[in-house]
């Protein structure tokens, strides 16, 4: 053989080895992931719009579309897509350091290979999709990524066989603070969001208690607000179906707070004051349940600003029917409210709580319970975690993390001995006690 037979020969056996080095194939061991519940658009959002039923729309090549799945074994992971193309396309895959470039022809549904990588440390992986050109309007309808591979063996955690929406908003998380065995009237609490952490689509709850609950949320780029809410005793997603004589009756309100109703998480009365609050501040919350001796229950929430200056600011003040009830089930969450922000992390402090019994007397609460939602309970999303951080309680969720914390676990705070200094019978309790 000649030199140039010899170096055509060589640049054949290149070609061949370097247009396809992985050759893979589907097992019957494989996972199949539905791009609906695992799949949420992080970069150029007006290209493309990932619902809960899937990708809904993906015409323009800014798009980034995410997947994560969590793994628990190591070695060769082999990923594939399901999808529907539209003419002829060319996707970019990148995951755990790796770069392919995927071209899908046709029109009918198909499997294709995307490629192999490795997989060092157990744990959440993610997988971007990302257009590279396409021939007709959309880019491919992918409805499912498929892994394989030593990596992919069971268990495997991701999406499926739950509701995605909720999916989507990310594991809800709790702390449950232990009431002394007393009669309880007030609950006080301290809450701090850290610089970075209020992320659109949060909501902090400092106040939660047995009918209802009181905290922050950051509502879009402009606009934060503070929450307080009370469940009807008439069990409904729709307002309009609560009889007369259960509905929520307004008390009082302060100054500038929207008074309303809410669904779709059970029903009631909603109040919200917009107030443009900042991440690293600590702001306080003072809530109060007490029967009216009339078979109903009366529910207050309070809030103040940092500084000295600053007063209590009455939030509203909500008659619950047919309730007889002191302070029960004292308690703060944080969540995410918005699908599609569900890939972010998001956390929390609350810090220096107490409560004031009906004898006047003031106990700091320092043990909290752990607890988290039907969404994490499920194990479609692991990435939640709660404890004690210094002489706070600390919630985390979003944005897949590995690390997660057993349900129930039992944390005690430091103490601070800092008693909140609070003449209640000088409350506000309408707009014209300000």
């Amino acid at each position: 053989m000649n030199v140039l037979k010899n170096g055509l020969f060589v640049a054949v056996i290149f070609f061949l080895f370097s247009c396809r080095p992985d050759q893979i194939e589907v097992s019957g061991d494989a996972i199949s992931i539905p791009i609906a519940g695992n799949t949420y658009v992080t970069s150029g959002k007006g290209d493309a719009f990932v619902s809960t039923e899937g990708i809904s729309r993906w015409s323009g090549g800014e798009a980034i579309l995410s997947s994560w799945f969590k793994l628990s074994k190591t070695g060769k992971l082999h990923l594939f897509l399901k999808a529907k193309p539209d003419g002829v396309s060319e996707l970019n895959i990148s995951c755990a350091g790796q770069n392919f470039t995927v071209e899908l022809t046709g029109n009918e549904e198909t499997v294709v290979p995307v490629g192999k990588v490795d997989i060092h440390t157990p744990g959440y992986v993610r997988v971007d999709i990302k257009g590279i050109s396409k021939e007709g309007d959309q880019f491919p309808v992918i409805s499912e990524l498929i892994i394989d591979g030593e990596a992919a063996l069971p268990p495997v955690y991701y999406v499926h066989d739950f509701e995605t929406y909720w999916a989507l908003r990310g594991p809800s998380v709790h702390m449950n603070y232990a009431l002394p065995e007393m009669d309880v009237e007030y609950f006080y609490n301290e809450i701090t969001v850290p610089e970075g952490e209020d992320k659109i689509g949060s909501y902090f709850m400092a106040n939660g208690f047995g009918e209802g609950y009181c905290g922050i949320q950051v509502n879009n780029e402009t606009e934060r607000r503070v929450l307080f809410s009370v469940w009807s005793p008439f069990s409904t997603d729709i307002p309009s179906d609560i009889p007369e004589e259960q509905r929520i009756k307004l008390l009082g309100k302060g100054e500038n707070v929207h008074v309303g109703e809410f669904g779709n998480e059970g029903s009631g009365g909603q109040s919200y004051l917009v107030y443009p609050w900042e991440a690293g501040e600590t702001y306080r919350f003072l809530t109060r349940v007490c029967p009216d001796g009339k078979g109903n229950t009366q529910y207050y929430a309070w809030f103040r600003a940092p500084g000295e200056e600053e007063q209590w600011q009455l939030i509203a003040g909500f008659l619950r029917p047919q309730t007889n009830t002191w302070y029960t089930k004292a308690h703060s969450f944080l969540e995410n409210f918005i699908p599609e922000q569900g890939y972010l992390s998001r956390s929390v402090l609350f810090g220096n709580q107490w409560v004031r019994t009906t004898k006047g007397e003031w106990y700091e609460l320092i043990e909290g319970v752990f607890t988290y939602d039907a969404t994490a309970k499920a194990q479609v999303r692991l990435d939640y975690t709660g404890g004690v951080e210094g002489d706070c309680f600390y919630l985390k969720n979003g944005g897949f993390f590995n690390e997660n914390t057993e349900i129930n676990s039992i944390f005690t705070r430091l103490p601070k001995n800092n008693m909140p200094k609070i003449e209640t019978d000088k409350l506000p309790v309408n707009s014209e006690n300000h």
